[in-house]
């Protein structure tokens, strides 16, 4: 199977500055114009792709979602890495290795349902592959979970609750933010640091993020945000690209989060 490289790759995962970065998750894409709107986010300014790929057996959701069809079909309309966070039960070494060959860039593996293996399949990732990659989990996963991987991944990310039976209107996210969230990534950020890694472990929090309460987060030591309704929907529904809506929504999160890294985060990409 070829691989697919997009020429001048731009890096920022796992590479902290004094900027809090902005991973534009696709979960609330219109797909009937994917490729379009990836492009119109790289040029809004987002700092990498964030793609959630299931199984359709995980949080028994009765089918697959952002299979790698997504991934190959973007992979050579940006050159921003792509992320893949892996929501699915017990992934397996070959479908890292097809990841590898259709151009992620990272793998996020799942805490909560990979298992014994989580922590070979983190090395493998890591040094067999050559790729980077991170762990992540649900709000109501113990913040220790992630303490044995500080010393080995390029990012943590904590997700928080989704009350998904509910339904969502407008631009609403189906997350909620529980004011404890401010407190788990806290925790998280001084966990990193524990490991002498601040410099080179990014930092998300995932779901429910917007410009109200980004700052909260990146006080606490967040380093990057993943970001999917604020990003590609307004009270009308799904923004379409060619409307200018996608990339102004990326511009405008930017100006908020660059105003509060620099009130929280140090020139050498150190909380302040």
């Amino acid at each position: 199977m070829a691989t697919h490289e997009a020429a001048h790759k731009k890096e920022k995962i796992g590479c902290v500055d004094a900027r809090a970065k902005i991973a534009a998750g696709l979960f609330w894409a219109d797909y009937g114009y994917l490729g379009a709107t990836v492009e119109e986010l790289e040029a809004g300014g987002a700092d990498w792709i964030h793609i959630e790929m299931r199984d359709g057996k995980y949080m028994d959701f009765a089918a697959p979602r952002g299979g790698i069809d997504i991934l190959d079909g973007i992979r050579p309309l940006t050159a921003l890495e792509i992320e893949v966070q892996l929501q699915m039960m017990r992934p397996s070494f070959d479908l890292f290795r097809q990841l590898k060959d259709l151009g992620a860039d990272m793998i996020s593996l799942p805490i909560e349902t990979t298992g014994e293996m989580l922590m070979q399949q983190v090395i493998f990732v890591k040094e067999t592959l050559d790729l980077k990659v991170g762990v992540w989990a649900w709000q109501g996963t113990p913040i220790v979970a992630f303490e044995q991987y500080a010393p080995f991944v390029d990012i943590m990310e904590y997700e928080c609750k989704a009350p998904f039976w509910k339904p969502t209107t407008g631009a609403a996210s189906p997350h909620t933010v529980d004011p404890i969230m401010y407190d788990n990534i806290g925790r998280l950020h001084d966990m990193i640091v524990a490991a002498g890694r601040e410099s080179v472990c990014d930092l998300m929090e995932d779901g429910g993020l917007n410009e109200g309460n980004v700052e909260r987060f990146i006080a606490r030591g967040m380093t990057v945000g993943e970001f999917s309704s604020p990003l590609l929907k307004g009270k009308n529904g799904k923004f379409k690209p060619g409307s200018g809506d996608i990339a102004a929504a990326v511009r405008s999160l930017r100006q908020k989060m660059d105003a509060a890294s620099k009130a929280h985060r140090g020139p050498a990409g150190l909380a302040k």
